[in-house]
Parts: structure tokens; sequence; C-alpha cells
């Protein structure tokens, strides 16, 4: 028995490696494995994978997560997205194992200015989106036992890049920046992200619970891109971090043209795993200038 972690290199996975653990006493010990030990193109490894390993929960942070390049790798794309998930998915159901597994709002078209619940109607608008929902529906059309939890707007200390890492490098270099301000959503710090996943596998490996299903988990509060910019140079230079930057300018969408279309309104409503877990998600304020200082602590010892 153990716990099998696909994706433990990415932003999320790596936060995972260090909250599972906490469950290795029920469950086994984690076995964490990236994309050099499971190709995830490949459905033979993947169910290979899962008969050897014979985990008792399966956790899927692993994702095709290029957007813009999605548009033009669409097959590269559902394999990793769609196939994959389903096969961890039909592996899962042959050995009795639960599968826990992260989607996005991108599943949505964003067009509607309320927040999105579980029950509402999806509509991606591209290729990623469109994807990452085949996922979600070969999961559910596989195995009973599952946990799938969409997310937005991910941010971490960890993984190769994103928005915050990013800011903070074009903040060092330059004085001016333009940044979308009509795109609004909820930023979410991997590692709440862990937390809640690890906390939720709990409840769905409990066999008196029945709480399967879909979930939405995000951190408190809502932004545009604009607002997290500014929110990000604030808390940086608060923790004495040295930025060229001195304008950041609002732009809308249409000024910033990408391959991919993005949901305008991403907000989703994580009422649902508040009531399961009994607390409300972090203020991603708060998450933000916590992940800064992990950040500046961590950059800090690299160069010492």
């Amino acid at each position: 028995m153990s716990i099998l972690l696909v994706g433990a290199q990415g932003q999320v996975g790596q936060e995972l490696t260090k909250t599972l653990p906490v469950l290795a006493q029920t469950l086994g010990p984690l076995v964490a494995v990236g994309r050099a030990e499971l190709d995830l193109t490949d459905l033979d490894v993947i169910a290979s994978k899962v008969a050897t390993t014979q985990p008792k929960l399966i956790i899927n942070a692993a994702a095709y997560t290029a957007v813009d390049k999605a548009e033009s790798e669409p097959d590269l794309a559902h394999r990793i997205n769609a196939e994959a998930p389903g096969a961890l998915a039909v592996a899962a159901a042959k050995c009795g194992a639960s599968l826990v597994h992260i989607s996005t709002d991108y599943v949505f078209s964003g067009q509607a200015p309320s927040p999105r619940t579980e029950s509402d109607v999806t509509g991606p608008l591209s290729v990623y989106g469109k994807t990452k929902l085949a996922g979600e529906e070969a999961i559910r059309e596989a195995l009973d036992s599952h946990m799938i939890l969409r997310t937005a707007w991910v941010y971490g200390v960890h993984g190769k890049g994103n928005f915050v890492k990013t800011m903070l490098r074009l903040a060092g270099e330059r004085s001016q920046l333009s940044v979308v301000a009509d795109q609004v959503g909820s930023p979410t710090w991997a590692k709440d992200i862990a937390e809640t996943i690890t906390a939720l596998s709990a409840h769905l490996l409990d066999p008196t619970e029945q709480c399967a299903g879909t979930y939405h988990f995000t951190d408190s509060g809502t932004a545009s891109w604009y607002d997290f910019a500014v929110a990000i140079f604030e808390e940086a230079r608060a923790l004495g971090m040295p930025l060229a930057i001195e304008t950041v300018n609002p732009i809308t969408t249409a000024e910033y043209p990408t391959p991919a279309q993005r949901p305008p309104y991403s907000v989703m409503s994580s009422q649902k795993v508040a009531q399961l877990l009994g607390h409300a998600a972090p203020q991603w304020q708060e998450s933000l200038k916590q992940m800064l200082q992990q950040y500046l602590q961590q950059h800090t010892a690299t160069q010492s």
C-alpha cells in the first residue's frame, strides 16, 4: 500500500511532497514521480506504474499547462490532460485506489460575472480548457472514488515559472510594465492547494463519508492581473527586495492578444470545500505575503 503522487516536480507537486507524508501512517509511503519516472504520453506505462505501485491513493498534479502552446499542440495536450487522467482512473479502479485530480477554471467560459459553483455549466474557450474538461469526464466515467479539484491563478515558490516569479523578474529589469486589468480571478498559493488536497484526501478515504465528486478551491478574495502585480511589487518592496519598477500600466485583453482565449472572470466559489473542511480558504493577500517571504529566504540562501 502506498500513495502515488504524479507530477511531483511541478509547483503544486513539490508542495504535496511536504504535505502528503502526514497520510503515510495509514496509507503507506509516498511514491513521488515526475516526467522522468512516468511518461504521461504512454498510457501502457501509466497502467503498469499503478499496477506495480498498488497505491491506495493517487494524486495527479501533472498537466500540460502551456495554455498558448496548446493551441498548436492539441494532440499532445489531449494525451496528457485527457487521456492520461482517464488511464490513471481506470488503473485506480483495477487496484481499488482513490484518485484526486487537479483541474482548472479554464473549463468555464468566464462570461458570467458571479463565482462559479461545481454544478454550473462548463464552456471552455481554449484547447487547454477543453482537454482539461475531457480529463474530468474520463475520470468520472472510470472511477467512483475520485475528487476533482478545480483551482485557478496558481503561483508558488517552486516550479519553472508563474506570474509572481515572472513579475519579480521583470520588475527587477524594467522601470515600466503593462498588465492586463480586465481579467479577474483569485490568486492561489500552491502550498494552500497542497494542504487542501491532503485534507480532502483524508475525507475521500474515510468509508463513512460520501464526499467523492468535484470541488472548487482558490484562495479567498479577487483581483485583476493588474491588481495582483501591484500587490506583488508592494509586498516585495516591503520585504526589501530591490526592484527597478516605477510604473505599472493597466491594459485590456485586446491590447495584449494571445493565441489562447482566457476566461475574463475566473472567480470560483470554494464554499463546498469550506463546508467539508470546516474553514474558509486563506485570503490571497496573506498567502502572497507568506510566499514572498519564503521566496526571499530561498533566494538569499542560494546566493550566500
